[in-house]
């Protein structure tokens, strides 16, 4: 379980039920993460290609176990009573996520990511998955960005990620694109706040987070999307002053 430190970013390779202990309680501004989905016995019907599985960022047989239960005590434990939380869910997981973490927040309410360009469904059964859902978590006097009424919709309209945006080796099956995690970290936090994504996959988030001013510590099982991360986030040149490696 090697560290691997960046100027603005600490990435823990190991399992994040063990690693989280290492934070501190109340110091994090903003949980932005992409936890398993439990999709494994489901089938959305999207595309069945051999060639194209690596597209289809819904269903992925490595998926594990989750319940969101389990994680409810720590995410709060390091979560600031400022702070908020965002996790990508599916459909299946929502009402979990809901019957837990709802009681534990003053506010419990969910974003719809729109892909603009969804994997096709070739036997045109029923809708496209073009829809992803992602649970908001927070308490009175969080952090809140918007400038405008018009900006305050649960909504972000993106394509999923692809092309030169999408890590080639290794591949990770549900890497999510950088409009959907820049808009996720404006929201929720300032510059120079940390974030923490335990389920960091190739540091996407983290990727959002530096570039916007933020510091950022993320955990992932897999070495080697621990080290996609890492070449990803060294090579990220901040649009906000850039902070410094988080003291944890």
């Amino acid at each position: 379980m090697a560290d691997e430190t960046t100027p603005a970013a600490i990435l823990w390779h190991g399992d994040s039920r063990e690693l989280l202990a290492r934070v501190p309680d109340a110091s994090v501004d903003l949980i932005c993460t992409d936890p398993p989905y439990n999709l494994g016995g489901y089938s959305t019907g999207n595309i069945d290609m051999n060639w194209r599985k690596s597209f289809n960022n819904d269903v992925a047989a490595w998926d594990r176990a989750f319940d969101p239960a389990e994680w409810l005590a720590e995410l709060r434990r390091i979560l600031k009573p400022t702070g908020t939380l965002f996790a990508f869910t599916s459909y299946n997981m929502l009402g979990r996520w809901h019957e837990v973490f709802d009681p534990a927040f003053d506010t419990f309410q969910f974003v719809v990511w729109h892909k603009t360009n969804p994997p096709p469904k070739l036997r045109r059964a029923g809708f496209l998955n073009s829809c992803e859902l992602i649970v908001a978590c927070w308490d009175k006097g969080h952090t809140w960005n918007f400038g405008r009424q018009r900006d305050m919709h649960n909504f972000i309209e993106a394509p999923i990620c692809a092309g030169r945006e999408r890590t080639k080796n290794p591949v990770h099956p549900t890497q999510k694109p950088l409009r959907v995690l820049r808009q996720l970290v404006e929201w929720g936090s300032n510059p120079g706040d940390l974030v923490v994504d335990p389920f960091m996959g190739v540091g996407s988030t983290g990727v959002a987070a530096i570039e916007l001013g933020r510091r950022f510590v993320g955990i992932e099982l897999e070495e080697a999307y621990v080290g996609a991360a890492r070449r990803r986030i060294e090579a990220v040149e901040p649009v906000v002053p850039a902070a410094t490696a988080p003291a944890v």
